[in-house]
């Protein structure tokens, strides 16, 4: 089992396809789509195994746990439930593309397009993310990251009157499923959202914009790991999302979700000294070259602007072959920010957990940095 910080940072193209940009961007938004299209054949298949497995057990073994079938007949009932989730999200996707979402999802020409496990993988992590940003129960893991980062942007813009907070652009890449960007803007900042993914953009894009009512899915984040359960109960507890209806945020506040590399998008000569606040929260890893990302924060950030970060340092291409990967210590991290022109303010350690089942018996604590520092130019 791996640890969960996973943002999918993964390239949006496979590096054999030597089509052109546009059809090998159409060929990964088709996978994605059909990722979360044959979630449910895959997960039924999966749950199956478990069910033949059960059922080879030798007649006394099976009179010892009798109630086990029977919990494996209702997951299948729990994944018809995630389903209809990840089907409203394809079916919403059409924001994306001009193009019919069948049309998207058919292979053309009799070819089959297989789904990876890894790409089962991220479909079961866009789950978790929603428990984590979008439920009630995952609102304990929230507080403990969000509200720290919201009283620090509070602390950095204190003169600034509540009403005029509208004036305060801050910026959140790798922002995920755009909770915590929302929750920014709800306080009446004007908030930019980015994200690279589209496993995260497609949800994103759908909780956002297109859930009508609080609660509205009945979901189960848990069921596909049966490891380090303290009880058969607590993995068929639904998680309803979302928790609000994202909506109604204060009068002259600007919140925005844009799609793309954090580098690309706003590596541009217009977007320098342009933003008053970037928060990275659980994103600085996600670099190939991390010296490169805060390079670019200290570029993108006005004079006196204010760099707001929280996360550990679980560098994301360390172990995947051919991709260039940059790893520092976290003292390493800071001398370099400190070169490149932060000055640090504030600086502590935070226990924090990510996506994790707050009734497993294993969970993953990160000791996460927590800082803010000003930009010097």
């Amino acid at each position: 089992m791996m640890n969960e910080h996973n943002h999918d940072h993964q390239h949006q193209h496979d590096h054999t396809d030597h089509d052109d940009p546009e059809a090998m961007e159409m060929k990964h938004f088709q996978k994605v789509l059909l990722a979360f299209l044959y979630y449910r054949s895959h997960s039924l298949n999966y749950n199956h195994r478990r069910r033949r497995d059960f059922l080879a057990l030798p007649e006394h073994h099976k009179r010892l746990v009798p109630e086990q079938l029977e919990k494996i007949d209702l997951m299948d009932t729990k994944i018809e439930a995630n389903t209809r989730l990840f089907r409203d999200i394809v079916k919403h996707s059409n924001i994306f593309s001009s193009n019919d979402v069948a049309q998207l999802c058919d292979p053309g020409k009799g070819r089959d397009i297989p789904v990876k496990p890894s790409d089962m993988d991220k479909v079961r992590s866009t789950l978790k993310q929603f428990f984590r940003d979008w439920s009630s129960e995952g609102k304990q893991e929230r507080d403990t990251i969000y509200l720290p980062v919201i009283e620090q942007l509070h602390a950095a813009f204190a003169t600034v009157p509540v009403e005029n907070r509208g004036d305060v652009r801050v910026l959140v890449p790798g922002a995920g499923l755009g909770r915590l960007a929302y929750d920014i803007a709800a306080q009446g900042y004007s908030c930019q959202g980015n994200e690279f993914t589209y496993f995260m953009l497609l949800a994103s894009n759908f909780i956002l914009n297109n859930v009508a009512e609080k609660e509205q899915y009945e979901t189960y984040p848990f069921i596909h790991s049966f490891s380090n359960l303290p009880s058969a109960a607590s993995q068929l507890t639904p998680v309803r999302i979302p928790d609000i209806v994202p909506g109604n945020l204060p009068a002259g506040t600007d919140f925005s979700m844009v799609a793309g590399d954090f580098l690309e998008v706003y590596g541009t000569p217009e977007s320098q000294g342009t933003w008053d606040c970037v928060v990275t929260c659980f994103f600085i890893d996600t670099a190939h070259n991390i010296i490169e990302y805060m390079e670019l924060i200290h570029g993108l950030l006005k004079p006196g602007g204010t760099w707001i970060n929280i996360g550990p340092l679980l560098y994301h291409f360390e172990d995947i072959p051919g991709e260039a990967s940059v790893e520092l210590s976290l003292d390493q991290v800071k001398r370099v920010a400190k070169d490149l022109g932060f000055e640090f303010q504030n600086e502590s350690t935070l226990d924090t957990t990510y996506t994790s089942n707050p009734e497993s018996m294993l969970t993953y604590l990160y000791r996460s940095a927590f800082w803010t520092a000003k930009c010097k130019k």
